[in-house]
């Protein structure tokens, strides 16, 4: 049979090429999408919240785990994966997950912050998450939200490229993942009881860990402590997750450099330091060159202790970077002592800021412009006054008091019935006002000589309301009322650009000059310089209720925090999706 080519092609020469091209074009980008979405997996696992023996620094508490593990599972995912956790509480106290970092778009219901976006899992009772991971490839972790049921209720989440693709940087030998902790030797829950019962501060830490171990400068550690091992001639990739509740944490490794290639899930451009400063909730992928004659070399972190006069667990937690092929003394390699490196002082304000100020972005980003929402929030401490000398015994902070903090002098309270997404998306009166200030009610120098008048916070659950796709701008003002201090402030449901930091007073006339609006880094944590600013940037582009915190558990105790109600937008895939029907009931 005999084809007329010239004939079969005369249809689509009237076609226009731009339209045939857009149309291959289109073609292609549905085929890959639909590769893409055929080789995402659903992950499923249990945990089971319970209490376990865990021994430490020689004595044995019986410790809220995860299937009986401290620290708990590490899950592993590739993007565009989806994760369905059924969590069942066998413990006894209320308890709730929270998957940090991870976007939860349209799932806020799965976001975990107890009261926030759900009533907590009672003892008994189980709750299953549903999320998928969308655009986003590093490190993350999920950790515990109620109370301070995170000191060892946590774990890491390792969310590597979509299959078929590969790292912005050369494919290490081998991964590492080394999450941050702090050990009491008593009950944590305990501990945050006795200080909200008092009004004081609570006991700092016992110890630091690395991967739940203190490391061998702590009593009964040694034979535990976190091995690292490496190959000569080797690039390893370590995860690093400062899971502590309490403290910011230096970091590096006895004579080796660290290249910084990611952070809070999102590639950076790389740059090579001896040091790391994470901030609680905060993650950083550091490429390592085994490049050192074999031995063994101290991991190890301690405390940024940033608020001056303050206790802090002044422990360093170790683990050990080991070569394979050490050539052993005749007494055999165990003999051999690891080389320890030195770390900076505990108050190195500026290490701290020179490693904060060197992220950026791997290439050029599309930062927000035309600002809808500008907004600045003064956070930090303050103290609340008591009534009377009859409740001395509930006010054992400075001068009789009891500690508070806040966000625009609003002291966050919890609401205890209702978690606030349940009570906005049914339309439950009372539990929450959107009247949160979007500036100080007062205005003073937030960095200065503070007067005592403006100490006091007023308790209150205030939220803030922001339309879909509203393009915001927050500038996070550090306070010294009681302490000045370095805060990690942790948004949910949303990762956003860090455009500038600095200290003393935010001067929008003048601090303008520092923005990065080219390729400022993309975090879900920010640690505001002590007694100074940070200027962050997102669009609300994720409808929900959605925590705005301090990361250090006892700030949030006390009130450092508030909450955006974002707004639904026009098309389904705009909307917050429905409630799950095994959403816990308080």
């Amino acid at each position: 049979m005999f084809i007329n080519k010239k004939k079969l092609m005369e249809p689509f020469h009237s076609i226009p090429k731009n339209f045939i091209i857009f149309f291959f074009v289109g073609f292609l980008l549905f085929f890959a999408n639909a590769l893409s979405l055929a080789n995402a997996k659903v992950h499923s696992h249990q945990f089971v919240i319970q209490a376990t023996p865990v021994k430490r620094l020689c004595k044995t508490h019986n410790t809220i785990t995860v299937n009986g593990q401290y620290p708990g599972p590490t899950l592993e995912v590739n993007n565009g994966d989806t994760l369905e956790i059924k969590v069942v509480n066998k413990a006894r106290y209320n308890l709730t997950i929270h998957w940090h970092g991870v976007r939860q778009m349209r799932t806020a219901w799965a976001d975990g912050p107890e009261f926030v976006t759900q009533c907590p899992i009672r003892p008994g009772g189980s709750y299953t998450y549903r999320f998928t991971i969308q655009g986003q490839e590093g490190t993350l972790w999920w950790h515990a939200h109620s109370s301070w049921l995170r000191a060892t209720v946590y774990g890491g989440l390792i969310i590597r490229p979509k299959e078929g693709d590969s790292y912005p940087f050369p494919k290490p030998n081998r991964e590492s993942l080394l999450l941050l902790g702090e050990w009491w030797d008593a009950n944590p829950i305990d501990v945050v009881r006795e200080a909200t019962r008092t009004g004081a501060a609570p006991n700092v830490s016992d110890t630091f860990t690395i991967n739940g171990q203190p490391g061998d400068l702590l009593k009964c550690s040694g034979k535990d402590t976190t091995v690292v091992p490496v190959n000569f001639g080797e690039t390893n990739l370590l995860r690093i997750v400062n899971s502590a509740l309490n403290q910011q944490l230096f970091f590096t490794i006895a004579n080796h450099k660290l290249t910084v290639v990611g952070a809070d899930a999102s590639y950076v451009k790389p740059f090579t330091t001896s040091v790391l400063m994470l901030g609680p909730g905060q993650t950083t992928d550091v490429l390592i060159a085994a490049d050192q004659p074999p031995a063994k070399y101290y991991i190890a972190a301690r405390a940024y202790a940033s608020a001056q006069g303050a206790p802090f667990d002044n422990t360093t937690t170790t683990a050990i970077l080991e070569y394979k092929n050490i050539p052993c003394p005749p007494k055999g390699c165990a003999s051999v002592k690891p080389i320890l490196p030195p770390l900076p002082a505990y108050n190195d304000t500026a290490t701290s800021t020179t490693f904060s100020k060197s992220f950026r972005s791997p290439r050029k980003v599309l930062v927000p412009t035309d600002i809808d929402e500008s907004l600045y929030f003064a956070v930090g401490l303050g103290l609340q006054n008591c009534p009377s000398r009859a409740r001395a015994r509930n006010c054992q902070g400075p001068n009789g008091t009891r500690f508070a903090a806040s966000m625009n002098n609003a002291s966050f309270v919890l609401p205890s019935n209702f978690s606030l997404l349940q009570a906005y998306k049914q339309g439950i009166p009372g539990v929450f006002t959107t009247d949160f200030p979007a500036a100080p009610p007062v205005k003073f120098d937030y960095t200065g000589n503070v007067s005592r008048s403006l100490w006091q916070p007023v308790k209150t659950t205030k939220l803030y309301k922001l339309k879909y796709e509203a393009r915001v701008q927050i500038v996070l003002q550090g306070t010294s009322i009681f302490t000045a201090e370095n805060h990690p402030i942790h948004l949910h449901g949303y990762d956003f650009y860090i455009i500038a930091e600095g200290f003393g007073n935010f001067n929008p006339k003048t601090d303008k000059a520092k923005f990065n609006l080219v390729d400022p880094p993309l975090r879900n944590t920010a640690s505001v310089p002590v007694g100074g600013w940070s200027v962050i940037r997102f669009v609300a582009d994720n409808p929900g209720v959605w925590l705005l915190h301090c990361h250090l558990d006892v700030h949030i105790t006390w009130g450092l925090a508030m909450a955006f109600i974002v707004e639904d937008g026009v098309g389904e895939l705009q909307k917050l999706e429905a409630p799950p029907a095994d959403l816990p009931v308080c």
